[in-house]
């Protein structure tokens, strides 16, 4: 498939060269201005500089200014620029990004905004941002608990920032840390736009899953007077975005499983680790009920069955709240600026989930008690099929229903302020410094109430549809009375992050004579990072709260379900198409949970779960040299860049760890490395329009903070394992090159294609070991009993402790793997000028990559090895756009090919994979005057269904159109509203 969309995009670059070649001999070579010949008399996206030129400028005008920058650089940069002051092109920084070749977006479901970046394949924990260069941290929603050195952009409305420049090589006067890439956001400043500018927007926010309407709105004051300037803005928005779908393991890698492997812990000897699947269960296939449908035996042992088979569903309803400000003094000679950011993000989400618990569900053998009491011995194949992936579905004697009523709410604040001046010592010398402080503070709750339906005949069938399965009994699912043992699973997690950093320059241009050129750079910097996790889990202490009925939520399990309501709280949920798939059953109120029970107090009453809090403080030091030059070689000018950064690490960690007597105890670590970081870049200018690039260097990826300094971390309570952190963990280190041919043809016109290699090593390898509970320290209530297994909680140690020998799996994280990235990136970007009206005002910019990888094989049971792609094979971008008089109107694009996800074989050969996915984002719009723009932007517009699968190697190809996990529609986010300016 990879070399199919190689040569289509190689077939697509040369068309794009064809039609550029006729028009390029019309147009004029300047960089960025249009002749008034080409351009629109009345088009008020092309405003007049002079007599005899035109200044592009709305979104057209912000490619030109994109390329131009692109031009003008050594190393390998692209950039994102505001059509105008306070005028970003997307909605959301990430989004725009998208547009870059070999940057791939997140969403975030949750919102259906854009949260996270990679860079060419690689995660977002390897990308660097930095707001005017100084390296910043935040997170957001599901995420805050992660201690991840990734960076939330969804944190910020795009009119905080005027330009964002993505450097994909290393540089030595960039920060180290970002082995796919650096990307630096810029705040606006008064000088951006001399004079007095008021920029405002109005919007409404439509989900077309949620139905619901919400505001968003924006305004921006900024003027300068003299050599004094002031700018202030504000951004607020809201939206309710809904998502449903099937889940089947409920988002890790737990995957699917088969009886034959799931029921040997059940057997001893203990089998060892990774080899019985990710999670146990067992059928019973001597029940007197069991009916094979025609099946073998081994075919139904064999066969396999996901964690769960249920149904999911969220709404979520988040606010966004965004400041930015800025003083500016400007002369000839020097300049200075405080600059500040402050953006306050609050995510509510109610979720639920409701189907057949598949793991766990046999431990005793002989029994025929219902699931869920101790003494279940499996569910009973009654009428069961198998599909072409060995999946088996069907109906089920003696299993259960559980459903989830989880109330998460999240709140993400974010402060940051710089102060910055440079000052030109002479004509040829100038001297920048600049000191930050940002602060972000996150806090995420996820409560949950679960409850059951016991002993039932079950029908799964997917067969119909995918993502809206049949899930379908003889009992009524809206009935609070069919429901059995109430449980709480409450938690609260903070994460705090504070950077402080200072960098100073000096720059030296010896020689600037246009032809040729010599600079020297000489700087340093330190950067202090600091974070701060910490968990609390509340459940025991809100199960003594009161309830209305009387008693306790633990006194009296019969009393609870009085406060349950037959429906979904936000309504029947969207089924596809297929009624057997179920829109209602009975749920808990928010009300209950939060106010009732008052969830999240329960949980700061609680003790911090001290085996995984920790205060980390991260130290580096860092200084780097460049010189920069430009010489004449055959009457054309070579642009180079050569430079080496060293950099000191300090680490000093504050956990806690286990007391040979059992609990824990403070515990202190230092680490620390120095790295000595080469790299260098040329750009040779073949002709004025045609540029050959090429750099390398080395850089290096710091590892999550989480692996590093955590003392025992639970990922799952229903799973018996845990992760502990390694303090002498080192920092990836990649030796890359780069090459490009850049065409620069037309006014706004490129087509450029480049090559990578990225060689990483000393990559983190999990280590899996298998110990004694006992040896842990751990208390038996970090874990859910009923869920780890026969034998895990014995009747004689009460049924809630676990047994001291009870096996579990220990991982931590080593330096051990290597890693290589090759890839190819093609570009081709073009204003249709030379088109006769009224298509002259068409244009496209559009982007493709290639991306090999070897290394991080998934290794099967027999000992075969698979190349599993950890990044995708391929991901490409379009984006059309046409801009004529008042009217504008594109849509883009954005396509990433299956990812792998983990290459971990639990024990299943099951291969975790990140689906396909392709977004259609448009915006259109129509200037009535510069007071006045009408504008509709829509994000996901074909509500695209997102999920992850696993495929078996040994098995025939397409698991993804069966093997499901996450399969969610998201909905599509329109907004509808005005713009303008003063």
């Amino acid at each position: 498939m990879a070399k199919n969309a190689l040569s289509c995009a190689v077939s697509a670059g040369a068309l794009a060269i064809m039609l550029a070649g006729a028009p390029a001999v019309a147009q004029t070579a300047e960089p960025v201005a249009a002749t008034a010949q080409d351009a629109s008399a009345d088009a008020p996206q092309e405003e007049a500089g002079s007599a005899d030129e035109i200044v592009v400028t709305g979104f057209r005008g912000s490619l030109n200014k994109a390329i131009e920058l692109k031009r003008e650089s050594i190393g390998f940069r692209d950039s994102i620029v505001a059509e105008d002051i306070g005028k970003f092109p997307e909605a959301n920084v990430a989004d725009s990004l998208q547009r870059i070749p070999g940057v791939i977006l997140s969403r975030d479901g949750a919102s259906n905004e854009g949260q996270r970046i990679s860079i060419r394949g690689l995660g977002s924990e390897f990308t660097v941002t930095t707001i005017n260069g100084a390296p910043v941290r935040t997170t957001s929603a599901t995420n805050v608990g992660g201690s991840s050195r990734d960076f939330n952009y969804d944190v910020f409305p795009s009119e905080l920032f005027g330009r964002v420049d993505v450097y994909k090589t290393p540089q030595a006067n960039l920060e180290e840390g970002g082995i796919g890439g650096n990307v630096d956001l810029q705040t606006p400043r008064p000088f951006d736009s001399e004079g007095r500018v008021i920029r405002y927007t109005a919007q409404a926010n439509y989900n077309t899953q949620s139905k619901q309407w919400r505001p968003r709105g924006s305004l921006l004051l900024s003027d300068t007077w003299g050599n004094f300037g002031a700018l202030f803005g504000v951004a607020y928005a809201q939206n309710v975005n809904e998502r449903s779908g099937f889940q089947s393991t409920g988002g890790g890698t737990s995957g699917y499983n088969s009886s034959a492997l799931g029921r040997r812990p059940y057997y001893a000897p203990a089998p060892a680790a990774n080899t019985s699947g990710p999670f146990n269960f067992e059928l019973n296939l001597d029940s007197p009920l069991a009916n094979f449908s025609g099946l073998t035996r081994a075919q139904i042992e064999n066969a396999y069955l996901p964690r769960f088979y249920r149904v999911f569903a969220s709404n979520n309803e988040r606010e966004r709240l965004g400041f930015v400000g800025s003083l500016q003094y400007k002369s000839d000679r020097f300049e200075a600026s405080i600059d500040g950011i402050y953006s306050d993000l609050t995510d509510q989400t109610d979720e639920f989930t409701f189907g057949v618990p598949v793991r766990n569900s046999r431990t005793v053998a002989g029994s025929t008690s219902a699931p869920g009491t101790g003494t279940n011995s499996g569910l009973i194949p009654l009428d069961v099929h198998l599909d072409q992936y060995n999946n088996l579905y069907g109906t089920f004697g003696n299993t259960s229903l559980l459903t989830e009523s989880f109330y998460r709410d999240s709140h993400t604040k974010f402060k940051y302020g710089i102060v910055r001046a440079a000052y030109d010592v002479t004509d040829t010398m100038k001297l920048s410094a600049q000191a930050n402080l940002s602060e972000s503070t996150a806090v995420y709750s996820e409560n949950r109430i679960v409850s059951n339906i016991y002993g039932i005949t079950t029908t799964f069938d997917p067969s119909d549809n995918i993502t809206y399965p049949t899930i379908s009994s003889p009992v009524d699912f809206t009935n609070p009375a069919n429901y059995r043992a109430p449980s709480l699973g409450f938690a609260i997690n903070d994460e705090f992050d504070r950077e402080k950093t200072a960098r100073a320059v000096l720059d030296w241009k010896p020689v600037d004579t246009g032809d040729q050129m010599l600079a020297l750079k000489l700087g340093g910097s330190y950067v202090s990072t600091t974070k701060r996790v910490q968990r609390q889990d509340g459940s025991s202490i809100a199960a003594t709260r009161a309830i209305p009925q009387g008693g306790t939520f633990a006194s009296n399990p019969t009393g609870v379900f009085a406060n349950m309501d037959p429906y979904v709280q936000f309504g029947a949920l969207a089924n596809g198409g297929n009624s057997g798939y179920p829109s209602q059953f009975a749920t808990f109120s928010r009300e209950f949970v939060m106010d009732v029970l008052d969830a999240n107090a329960a949980n700061r009453a609680a003790t911090p779960a001290l085996n995984q809090a920790f205060t980390a403080e991260e130290i580096v030091k860092s200084a780097f040299f460049e010189t920069s030059f430009k010489i004449p070689v055959g009457g054309h000018a070579l642009r180079g860049n050569f430079g080496i950064r060293f950099s000191d690490t300090k680490t000093q960690i504050h956990n806690y760890q286990t007391a040979p007597g059992g609990g824990f105890v403070p515990a202190e670590r230092e680490g620390g490395y120095t790295n000595l970081l080469p790299s260098a870049s040329l750009a040779f200018d073949i002709t004025p329009k045609l540029v050959l690039r090429g750099s390398a260097g080395q850089t290096i990826t710091r590892g999550s903070l989480a692996t590093i300094a955590a003392g025992t971390r639970v990922p799952n309570i229903f799973n018996p394992a845990v992760t502990v952190g390694n303090p002498d963990l080192r920092p990836q280190l990649a030796t890359t090159f780069d090459a490009a041919l850049e065409w620069y043809f037309a006014p706004g016109g490129l087509v450029s294609g480049g090559v990578f290699q990225k060689n990483i090593v000393d990559r983190p390898f999990s280590v899996v070991e298998r110990v004694p509970f006992g040896t842990l320290g751990l208390p038996s209530n970090l874990f859910n009993c009923s869920s780890l297994g026969s034998g895990a909680c014995p009747p004689a140690l009460g049924g809630s402790t676990i047994d001291p020998n009870f096996l579990f799996d220990r991982t931590i994280t080593v330096n051990q793997n290597e890693l290589k990235l090759k890839g190819l990136e093609l570009a081709y970007q073009q204003n249709f000028t030379f088109l006769p009206k009224p298509f002259d005002g068409l244009g496209i910019t559009s982007s493709f990559t290639l991306i090999d990888q070897e290394g991080d094989d998934f290794v099967l049971r027999n000992g075969d090895r698979i190349a599993m792609q950890g990044v995708p094979d391929y991901t490409y971008s379009v984006t059309a756009f046409y801009e004529k008089g008042p009217f504008s109107i594109r849509g883009s694009y954005n396509y990433r090919a299956k990812t792998g996800q983990n290459s971990t074989n639990t024990g299943n050969d099951q291969v975790p994979y990140l689906a396909p996915q392709g977004f259609l984002d448009g915006t259109v719009s129509y200037k009535i005057n510069d007071l006045f723009e009408l504008r509709v932007d829509a994000l996901n517009i074909t509500n695209e269904n997102v999920y992850f699968y696993y495929e078996n190697p040994t098995q025939p190809d397409g698991n993804g159109l069966s093997r499901r996990d996450n399969s969610f529609f998201n909905g599509t986010t329109i907004s509808f509203g005005i713009r303008g300016r003063f």
